[in-house]
């Protein structure tokens, strides 16, 4: 008899509990999943081939080497080989180049994340799994508390982001890092450990080595991916993409949004057009609203409603063939952005909703 103080494998029924509330996925799932040789994402691995193969589906896994470590080629290659063993194809990729001196595990994440992306694209994979789970979750809300944050920061890591050319995932949020342990002992699996985990150098594994950080709530991951799903819907819904690359939104409609819905669209359609890596400011973007929401004043051209925000203009226009208004969003001058709105990921397993998204 199992001893009920030891923590619980994850078997097949629970990841696909976990994998459930992230779809659509389409008839024969076929997954990238990112691998680093550690028990996380080695357990996702194998939980991910398992659910996406009983589907008729593949997973492809991806190994980054960053060489930052003499001993990570090898490492690589060991991880490649165990996982083929499985039955799951490998792909190690290589961060070449030099190194910074200052920021390195930023860089790596950034660098490793291009790698990853590239490849989705290249092979046409629509879903990319990543293993973070519950208490690297609780170490985010530790870390984001102390930058004092606003509250989608402390909210932690979505499980489920829209990315231009990929859905990244992360089905494990919920789930404690001594399950993922239980798992690969249960199937006699060695993992690798990162030295870097606990290297007092960086902020993260300084919470690691201080023990005080206490797992997350899954119900706030599962609240916030609803609330980013909902915002994509809207999107498809309401967005008209011009060929001169603005996009225009119905006043009346926007207005009708819930107000969480409202915010996560503009902000989305601003970091697209403009470009930028980061969501607008908090403040700014709620001056933006209150102006998309005003009553227009119908004796002007509406010209005077028009403003500025992060790299794009609004502008408040008749639409064609109709007396209805409709805000007109596009770069400011100079400023090309960098990602389609709602990625077509998104609608790939429901085409028919794509109706307003492009490419």
């Amino acid at each position: 008899m199992s001893d009920p103080a030891e923590p619980r494998p994850v078997d097949g029924a629970a990841f696909a509990r976990l994998m459930a509330p992230l779809g659509p996925f389409e008839a024969r799932p076929e997954l990238a999943v990112a691998v680093s040789g550690g028990r996380d994402s080695l357990s996702l691995s194998l939980l991910a081939h398992e659910w996406s193969t009983g589907r008729g589906g593949r997973v492809l896994a991806l190994i980054v080497d960053h060489g930052l470590r003499p001993e990570a080629a090898r490492e690589a290659s060991e991880t490649a080989n165990l996982l083929q063993g499985r039955g799951i194809e490998s792909l190690v990729l290589r961060w070449a180049g030099p190194k910074p001196q200052a920021g390195l595990q930023e860089a790596a994440r950034v660098a490793r994340y291009r790698l990853l992306r590239d490849v989705c694209r290249e092979r046409g994979i629509l879903h990319l799994l990543v293993a973070h789970h519950a208490d690297d979750q609780a170490e985010t809300i530790a870390m984001r508390a102390a930058r004092a944050s606003g509250p989608d920061g402390l909210a932690g890591m979505a499980a489920l982001v829209e990315w231009p050319e990929v859905r990244l995932l992360r089905p494990l949020l919920p789930v404690p890092r001594a399950r993922l342990s239980a798992t690969l002992v249960l199937r006699g699996i060695a993992w690798i450990d990162d030295p870097s985990n606990i290297d007092p150098r960086f902020e993260r594994a300084r919470l690691r080595l201080a023990g005080a950080i206490e797992a997350g709530q899954p119900d706030a991951d599962r609240v916030r991916a609803d609330r980013e799903v909902r915002a994509a819907r809207a999107g498809a819904a309401l967005l008209q993409s011009r060929e001169d690359g603005s996009v225009a939104i119905d006043r009346v409609s926007l207005g009708r949004l819930p107000p969480d819905t409202r915010t996560r669209l503009v902000s989305r359609v601003v970091q697209a057009l403009g470009g930028g890596h980061h969501p607008p400011r908090r403040d700014r973007l709620d001056r933006a609203l209150v102006r998309m929401s005003a009553v227009p004043n119908r004796g002007k051209s509406g010209r005077g409603e028009d403003f500025t925000l992060s790299g794009c203009q609004f502008a408040l226009r008749q639409a064609v063939g109709s007396r209805q208004l409709e805000w007109i969003v596009r770069p400011e001058n100079g400023r090309k952005g960098r990602q389609p709105l709602i990625p077509a990921a998104f609608f790939a397993c429901d085409p028919a909703a794509a109706t307003h998204v492009w490419s």
